[in-house]
C-alpha cells in the first residue's frame, strides 16, 4: 500500500507540476505583446500567414479582423486598432481624418473577375463588355459581343447574374477604376471608389461572402480578390483585356508585369497600377497594391516595425500560392524607409 501511495503521490505531483507549467505558459502568452488590425479582406489570407509566422518567430500575437478596406481606415483613424489595411490608397479627406497616419504598400495582388457557368472553364471579356454587363446593358451570356470574344466557347442562353460588394472595399475601388479607365459611359454614370452605386445586381459583404454567392449562382459574375478564387475551387477566372489588347489571367506573372510599370513613388506612397500602359504586354489590368496604415507616432512603434518588416521580407514568401507576388525592389525600399520613420 505504501508503495502504491508513493507512486500515486509522485504521479500527482508530476501532473500538478505539468499543470503549473501550462498555466505559466498561458500567462506568458497572455502577457506577450500583441497587435490589433482591421480592414482589407483581399489581404486577409496572406495576413493570416504573416501573423502565424511572426508569432512563431517572436512570440507576439496579431489579431486581425477582415471588415473591408473602408472600415479598416475608419478604425485606424479612430485609433481603435493598431493598424488598418486597405487595397485603396487614402483619399485626401481620409488622410486628413487619420491625422498623422502613413500608408505603406506591403503586398501586391489583383482583383479577379470570377464567373460561374456550368461546363465552361474559359472566358474572355473586354473592359467595354464588363462595363456594359455591370451597367445592366448586356444581360445574357449569349450576347453577340461576348460571343465575338469567345468564338470557341459554346455560351448558354442564360441570364447574367451580376454580383458586387456591399461594403466599402478596395476590390470595388480597383474594379471600378478599371471600368472608368476603359468606359466613358461607366465613368460618367458611376465613377470609381471603395463604394459606388451599382446600377444592377445583388450584393454581398466581403470577399468570402461574394465568392460563396458566386459559387451558388450558375450564370453569375463577380469581382473578387484573386486568392479567393483559388480557395473556392470550381469557379472560373475571366481573362480580362489589357491596354496592349491581350487577355490575361490574374496570376503571379501577369500581376508582376503590371507592377513593373512603377518607376517612381510619390511622397504619399499611393501606387495605382490599374490599367497599366501598352508596354506592359502581359499585365493583368486589375492588379493592385494593398497598404498597411499606421500612426506615425505610436507607443507600439517597435512592435509594428517588427511585424510589418516581417511581412515585407520573410512574409513575402507566403504569397505565391495565393497570387501575391513579392513587391518590387523599388517599392520595398520605400516601404522600409517609411516604416523606419515610426516613433
Amino acid at each position: 500500500m505504501e508503495h502504491i501511495n508513493r507512486a500515486f503521490l509522485g504521479s500527482a505531483a508530476a501532473v500538478l507540476a505539468s499543470m503549473g507549467a501550462l498555466t505559466l505558459a498561458a500567462q506568458a502568452s497572455a502577457m506577450a505583446p500583441s497587435l490589433t488590425g482591421a480592414g482589407s479582406t483581399l489581404v486577409a489570407p496572406l495576413e493570416s500567414d504573416w501573423s502565424t509566422g511572426w508569432q512563431s518567430a517572436t512570440g507576439n500575437a496579431v489579431s486581425y479582423t477582415p471588415v473591408g478596406s473602408s472600415l479598416g481606415i475608419t478604425e485606424i483613424s479612430q485609433r481603435q486598432v493598431d493598424f488598418g489595411a486597405s487595397d485603396a490608397p487614402l483619399s485626401a479627406a481620409q488622410d486628413k481624418t487619420c491625422a498623422g497616419c502613413v500608408q505603406i504598400p506591403w503586398a501586391l495582388s489583383a482583383t479577379a473577375v470570377g464567373f460561374h457557368l456550368d461546363g465552361i472553364t474559359t472566358l474572355k471579356l473586354s473592359g467595354k463588355v464588363l462595363a456594359e454587363i455591370y451597367l445592366g446593358q448586356i444581360t445574357n451570356w449569349a450576347n453577340a459581343q461576348i460571343k465575338a470574344l469567345n468564338k470557341a466557347v459554346k455560351l448558354p442562353d442564360k441570364k447574367i447574374s451580376v454580383i458586387y460588394r456591399s461594403d466599402g472595399s478596395g476590390d470595388t475601388y480597383a474594379f471600378t477604376q478599371y471600368l472608368s479607365d476603359v468606359s466613358h459611359a461607366w465613368k460618367s454614370r458611376v465613377g470609381y471608389g471603395t463604394t459606388v452605386s451599382f446600377p444592377t445586381g445583388v450584393s454581398a459583404r466581403g470577399n468570402g461572402a461574394v465568392t460563396a454567392l458566386l459559387t451558388n449562382t450558375d450564370g453569375g459574375i463577380a469581382y473578387v480578390a484573386a486568392s479567393y478564387l483559388l480557395e473556392f475551387g470550381g469557379l472560373g477566372a475571366v481573362q480580362v483585356e489589357n491596354a496592349a489588347g491581350n487577355f490575361e489571367y490574374p496570376n503571379v506573372k501577369n500581376i508582376t508585369d503590371a507592377a513593373a510599370s512603377v518607376h517612381s513613388i510619390p511622397a504619399d506612397n499611393a501606387l495605382p497600377i490599374v490599367d497599366p500602359p501598352k508596354s506592359a504586354k502581359i499585365a493583368y489590368p486589375i492588379s493592385t497594391f494593398t497598404y498597411v496604415i499606421v500612426s506615425e507616432n505610436t507607443s507600439k512603434a517597435k512592435l509594428l516595425q517588427s511585424f510589418i518588416s516581417y511581412a515585407l521580407t520573410t512574409g513575402q514568401a507566403f504569397g505565391n500560392k495565393l497570387d501575391f507576388p513579392p513587391v518590387p525592389a523599388i517599392v520595398l525600399k520605400r516601404a522600409q524607409s517609411t516604416l523606419a520613420s515610426l516613433t
